[in-house]
């Protein structure tokens, strides 16, 4: 497909930063097609028949069929790229790196500790919430969708609750909900007829343990009554096992959730949240504010290649049809449900310590350091996330305190009003109330609004993109898409489950084509190019003249590289921080400042440029 659309000169990729992107974007491309090649000869050609099957993407790699294949691929491939695909020795071997979920070893992903601890520290840690009400009510319009409250019961999770009632547990604080019943409820009917996807709505309640790690307690999957909508749910209700059948199916459950928060954190977390709610500050900012005016020279860094990013995504991959049409569950119905929860999006709620608070993971507390107190200790996310935040918060504040001595420089200044008019008007024009925005009156409104454009831009980007290849690029782990539901007893694939668990649950989930295709996006998306700019990295040392911003900026700086010390040490006490890397032994690295380039699972990058 053709790059050349239009973006903004001054927007553009720069020389380096294209041909990195082209050079792995071709690369991962053919990635995925010589196994399409060779799965022409293969008996079952749109399956993996086993996890083994799945491990030789990494370990094996791939050998391309002789012929003409080869040479209409090879003719089409510059040289200098050619000689990164093919070994040495003339042959066409590709393989794909292996993602570290699966590096110390090839079945933790499966443990229920891991499923819990992904939820805190995977690749999408920011929809766990805490559960204030037993069973979980739905929000719903019961005059459309009937009852959806939850059929979770007491009696099935009380005997996993350690010794305490429901009602303690919920009093105390201790169980929390992959909740993902409201969102997908309302398209399941239109999905799972008009589609190739077979798929449930879910909820998921787990028990946050004495040693700090989350125990899954139930997962329920639920289906719009086949009389109609207005009957309400048809759920059923799995809990955990790992013996015979039933072990088997608690693993199916288990991935049926994790299809629905594969699809959440595409469309959601990582589109909606990060690339499409800020490019609109990056065009307010460049049409409203002079190259001069400092609010401009704050945050310019944090808007480099989102509009051409941006634009790539429209063409190639959210398009009608494009790969993540193909990829995740939702399917054509994908840009839709994205579009219809930005209805509940709000800006002052995308600041960290709001957003733990309105999950109920965090409650205020003026006596701790971020003047809020996690409920769950070791929630990697929320605590290295909340050091990011007031270390960018204190470099924000001590910026604007110096171009503005009072509330009225902000009332005064016709740029920046200018600027918060057109943003909230236009660019966000669905948003023009204000309600949902501040007012931009004060100092402190200032301040805070920049400093939540920078966290989304910077670290809430690098939170749910960079980990995507390190867990997803093993794709049993985040499967996006299922194929079948639930085997029912006495059916066919009910009875092959008793023989081979491994082949029905392969059956179940993305099948080998969207397989080889998703891990080679998000390949492409994990990586970070050779001139990458960091938080509290600039372009030129002499960004500005005034030498309190650049001694702030300075002192900026030497917090983040306290920060990675911290992680680092945090990361090194196994018996502390459990969560930090778990089963499947990978270190929490997504909000750790700075990287190298390349397939890193670290680094926070200034802006959403990939």
């Amino acid at each position: 497909m053709s790059l050349d659309i239009y973006v903004p000169r001054d927007e553009r990729f720069g020389h380096v930063k294209l041909s990195d992107f082209l050079t792995v974007a071709l690369k991962s491309i053919v990635q995925l097609l010589l196994p399409e090649f060779k799965a022409l000869f293969d008996s079952t050609p749109n399956e993996f028949d086993s996890f083994a099957d799945v491990l030789k993407l990494y370990e094996g790699g791939i050998k391309l069929p002789q012929g003409p294949l080869l040479k209409a691929i090879t003719d089409s491939i510059p040289l200098e790229i050619l000689k990164e695909l093919l070994r040495t020795d003339g042959e066409g071997l590709f393989k794909y790196p292996t993602p570290q979920v699966i590096q110390e070893d090839k079945t933790a992903w499966r443990t229920d500790e891991e499923f819990g601890r992904e939820m805190l520290a995977g690749v999408n840690p920011v929809i766990i919430s805490r559960l204030q009400e037993f069973p979980p009510k739905s929000k719903l319009d019961p005059k459309i969708y009937g009852d959806q409250n939850s059929k979770i019961t007491g009696e099935q999770i009380e005997d996993k609750l350690d010794g305490l009632t429901v009602d303690e547990a919920i009093k105390t604080n201790r169980i929390f909900i992959l909740n993902h019943h409201d969102i997908l409820m309302p398209y399941l009917r239109r999905i799972n007829t008009t589609t190739n996807t077979k798929t449930y709505a879910s909820r998921t309640l787990l028990f946050l343990q004495d040693n700090g790690t989350l125990k899954p307690l139930a997962i329920e999957l639920s289906l719009p009554h086949p009389d109609g909508d207005q009957f309400g749910a048809v759920s059923k209700v799995f809990t955990p096992s790992d013996q015979g059948v039933d072990g088997s199916i608690w693993q199916l459950a288990k991935a049926y959730a994790a299809v629905n928060d594969s699809g959440v954190h595409q469309l959601i977390s990582h589109w909606l949240n990060t690339h499409a709610v800020i490019e609109p500050f990056a065009i307010a900012t460049n049409r409203q504010l002079s190259v001069l005016h400092p609010i401009h020279k704050l945050l310019l860094p944090h808007f480099r290649d989102t509009m051409n990013i941006n634009a790539l995504a429209r063409q190639i991959l959210i398009n009608g049809g494009g790969i993540l049409e193909l990829t995740v569950f939702p399917a054509k119905y994908s840009m839709e449900m994205s579009a219809v929860i930005y209805k509940d999006w709000i800006f002052t709620e995308q600041a960290l310590p709001v957003d733990l608070i309105k999950r109920g993971v965090a409650v205020e507390d003026s006596s701790s350091p971020h003047g809020i107190r996690l409920l769950i200790q070791d929630y990697p996310y929320a605590v290295d996330g909340l050091e990011i935040w007031s270390a960018i918060k204190s470099w924000v504040s001590e910026y604007c305190n110096y171009y503005y001595k009072s509330d009225d420089a902000v009332q005064k200044d016709s740029e920046l009003q200018a600027w918060w008019k057109e943003l909230r008007e236009e660019g966000h024009g669905d948003k023009k109330d204000e309600r949902w925005w501040p007012k931009m009156q004060t100092r402190q409104e200032l301040i805070d609004s920049c400093t939540i454009t920078i966290w989304i831009a910077s670290a809430l980007h690098a939170a749910v993109n960079f980990g995507q290849y390190p867990y997803a690029g093993y794709l049993p782990n985040r499967p996006t898409l299922s194929r079948n539901f639930m085997p029912e007893p006495g059916s066919a694939e009910y009875e092959e489950l008793k023989t081979n668990p491994d082949k029905v649950f392969l059956k179940t989930i993305t099948p080998q084509l969207q397989t080889l295709l998703g891990i080679s996006l998000i390949e492409i998306l994990s990586r970070h190019a050779s001139d990458t700019l960091y938080l509290g990295q600039r372009d030129s040392p002499e960004w500005t003249k005034d030498q309190e911003p650049l001694s702030a900026f300075e002192r900026f700086g030497k917090k983040l590289s306290g920060i990675e010390d911290r992680i680092m040490e945090m990361n090194g006490d196994h018996q502390k921080w459990k969560n930090r890397s778990g089963p499947v032994k990978v270190p929490y690295t997504l909000l750790f400042p700075t990287s190298e380039e390349g397939l890193t699972g670290k680094g926070i990058p200034n802006s959403v440029s990939i």
